[in-house]
């Protein structure tokens, strides 16, 4: 069969599609993308709209299916808040612009209905992308199979093709609902490294998790599966520090502290505690799976020295803090607590603030 192919001439007016032959029209239903670049795909070929008021009218239109969009909106989707003398009107020529657009490539004239109010589109999970991410989503909450769930929730964030709908030119959807949609994905996001957890591959998603961190530095859920995750593989100093990092990020950036999930799992690092279930961590921070992990024939290893023992006593109690290099400092708490004491006991001196060598003892 002759491939189907798509003209890369000038681009045509209105937010046209480039031409393309009746075929690849005729071989599959037509689908919306808006998890990325707005688009229309066969399933072989996928055009790119052109930035216009035709394909801003149609993202904000895909990104509330089936739902009645009010012309008030849609005149400030298209123009933003200085809509034309007889917006209503220049509103309707824009909808029968865009409905000979969709006739052109396969879409149904009724796609897109007029109401009272304003207009509605018509999609389903095989006609529009976003529409199909949510419905991967609620198959893989609702199976039994941890797997599969995992497996559903990574083919939905595979439907995304970032930049979110960069070719559509609109203060209005850009600054209200776009970020609505970015939020629904770190979820997704959030949803695929908590079945990495509940299959025991904390160590796998350690790298994954760190780039999803380092693109949503105040999302606390992403952060607190990537503390549990270091924790589990036995990195509690760098637990603690990606805590530091959130807890910086947020009463900085944002004004408020952790969230009470959070902050109780930053707690139970400290303490050496299980968390999800799990056994508790031994001292040392490192599961007993990695003991068990050791090659045959080395043996037990030494115990650690006295010295090591009593850091280690401290951090679990909270007194202290290792960071990654593996040195140790007064915990904040501590000193708060020191200083109020001091300011009650004039004799009474400061602590020590400097850090403590790395744990070198014995």
């Amino acid at each position: 069969m002759r491939k189907a192919v798509v003209k890369t001439g000038a681009p045509a007016p209105d937010g046209a599609l480039p031409e393309r032959t009746a075929a690849a029209a005729a071989t599959s239903r037509p689908r919306f993308l808006v998890l990325g670049l707005l688009a229309i795909t066969d399933g072989r070929e996928t055009v790119v709209l052109q930035p216009s008021r035709p394909s801003s009218l149609l993202a904000a239109l895909l990104l509330h299916p089936g739902a009645v969009v009010s012309t008030d909106l849609l005149q400030r989707v298209v123009w933003g808040n200085r809509p034309p003398a007889g917006g209503r009107s220049a509103l309707h020529t824009c909808v029968l612009r865009l409905r000979r657009l969709f006739a052109k490539y396969g879409v149904a004239d009724h796609a897109i209905e007029a109401v009272p109010g304003g207009y509605r589109l018509h999609a389903d999970a095989d006609t529009l992308d976003l529409l199909r991410f949510r419905e991967l989503l609620a198959r893989a909450d609702a199976g039994d199979d941890p797997e599969s769930a995992l497996d559903l929730a990574r083919a939905a964030l595979r439907l995304w093709k970032g930049p979110l709908l960069g070719n559509v030119h609109s203060d209005e959807l850009h600054r209200d609902h776009v970020p609505r949609l970015v939020e629904e994905r770190l979820l997704a996001v959030e949803r695929v490294f908590d079945g990495e957890l509940r299959l025991g591959r904390h160590r796998e998603m350690i790298a994954e998790a760190r780039e999803a961190v380092r693109t949503g530095p105040g999302h606390e859920g992403l952060s607190a599966l990537l503390i549990e995750a270091l924790y589990r593989s036995g990195r509690r100093a760098e637990a603690l520090a990606e805590y530091r990092r959130i807890h910086t990020y947020l009463t900085s950036e944002l004004g408020v502290e952790p969230g009470p999930a959070l902050r109780d799992l930053h707690g139970a690092v400290l303490r050496g505690e299980p968390t999800d279930g799990r056994s508790a961590l031994p001292a040392a921070g490192v599961p007993p799976s990695v003991a068990a992990e050791a090659p045959a024939g080395l043996g037990r290893a030494s115990p650690p020295a006295p010295g090591t023992l009593v850091l280690r006593a401290l951090v679990n109690a909270g007194l202290l803090e290792e960071d990654p290099s593996g040195r140790y400092r007064v915990h904040d708490l501590l000193r708060l607590f020191v200083r109020a004491a001091g300011a009650s006991l004039p004799a009474a001196a400061p602590p020590d603030q400097t850090d403590l060598p790395p744990s070198t003892v014995g």
